[in-house]
């Protein structure tokens, strides 16, 4: 049997009309930049994601660069960060000349620990930005409290958590304000890079508008000195189709997550810890396996496919060697980066393929 990690196809054909409509819309209008598609679909994302305010981008990673430059973050700040996570957290972070201070995460979550979050602010810190990593809110309570106590901003990347919940409050409503990714392999993916910034805050909103168009309000105008970070209409126009199914989506990962979960009980692959009160919209079921790189090539000997998230931390990274952190400074980050595995948990994976996964990779360890 031959099970994809991941098969876009299988989610498009069944709506593949719904959007070449809606493209054509788009084209026929010949408003391809901003306009009314994308005004539309910040609407409605705002909607979804309980807040009053979304901020249409051309990626997740300008969605964090600019939220950065409307904080002001730049030579001298300090923004704390994990440090398993993908490269744009800590990326922007350092394009803008300011110092990503990396925490270690927790164990069972992969997310930031916010209790080693306090000895690392300093006088120089200016946010906080936790990562919702595979689709799991991090403890913002926690975050949330911490930055009150020390007047920093919290910046949620929840580039991989759109429509995940933590007590109820979903993921980007509940920090100073949340970035989204909807690159296309995301559970709602468009139809190549796009992005989204999503607050309450009336001023940060205006600010980030300003920003995706070098900083201008009307032509040749212009109060900072931003970036090219516009939303194509043409890509809100297929993630406003999208936003419809999201939730049914979600539904059906989680689903296979739980078949997951009962064929993983009790041995020696430790399956994903979701937090009480934490609703996981699973971007990626991960587990932990000893022996991981043998693992993953006898699952794809066996037709199963598979991915590692992230194989090397960023403290690890040779462009983050000026930091000065030491190989055993984030052991819990370092552990993940030899154990992690992820497994297909798209929406559309047939039941039986989910099985067959599953007990491949037990077959795998046991092997070991």
């Amino acid at each position: 049997m031959n099970v994809k990690l991941l098969d876009l196809t299988a989610q498009y054909l069944p709506i593949r009309n719904e959007i070449r409509r809606a493209i054509d819309e788009v084209c026929d209008a010949q408003a391809l930049i901003l306009g009314p598609a994308v005004e539309r679909f910040e609407k409605k994302l705002a909607t979804y994601c309980g807040t009053k305010h979304a901020v249409g981008v051309s990626s997740g990673t300008d969605a964090l660069l600019c939220s950065l430059m409307a904080l002001g973050v730049g030579p001298g700040d300090e923004v704390i960060c994990p440090s398993f996570t993908f490269f744009a957290t800590a990326g922007c972070v350092a394009r803008l000349g300011a110092k990503p201070v990396f925490v270690d995460i927790d164990s069972r979550t992969f997310n930031i620990d916010p209790s080693l979050i306090a000895e690392k602010i300093t006088g120089k810190t200016k946010a906080i930005m936790p990562v919702h990593l595979f689709g799991q809110c991090a403890r913002m309570e926690e975050i949330n409290a911490i930055a009150c106590a020390h007047g920093v901003k919290v910046i949620e990347d929840a580039a991989q958590a759109i429509g995940a919940r933590r007590n109820d409050a979903p993921a980007c409503s509940t920090g100073f304000a949340g970035c989204l990714s909807f690159y296309p392999t995301k559970n709602l993916g468009a139809f190549g890079d796009a992005g989204a910034i999503c607050t309450n805050d009336d001023e940060f909103a205006a600010n980030c508008r300003l920003l995706r168009v070098h900083g201008s309000g009307h032509a040749y105008h212009h109060k900072f000195i931003g970036g090219m970070f516009r939303l194509a209409a043409i890509q809100a126009a297929v993630l406003e189709v999208k936003l419809k199914y999201l939730n049914e989506w979600h539904e059906a990962r989680r689903r296979h997550a739980a078949i997951y979960d009962e064929l993983f009980a009790g041995g020696k692959v430790v399956a994903p810890h979701i937090d009480e009160g934490n609703y996981s919209i699973y971007n990626q079921y991960v587990v932990r396996v000893p022996n991981r790189d043998r693992v993953k090539q006898r699952l794809a000997d066996r037709g199963v496919g598979s991915a590692v998230y992230y194989p090397i931390a960023l403290h690890q990274q040779e462009c983050f060697a000026y930091l000065g952190v030491k190989e055993g400074d984030l052991p819990v980050t370092e552990q993940a980066c030899r154990e992690v595995l992820a497994l297909p948990v798209y929406p559309e994976l047939p039941e039986e393929q989910v099985r067959y996964a599953g007990g491949e990779v037990l077959r795998a360890v046991v092997g070991d």
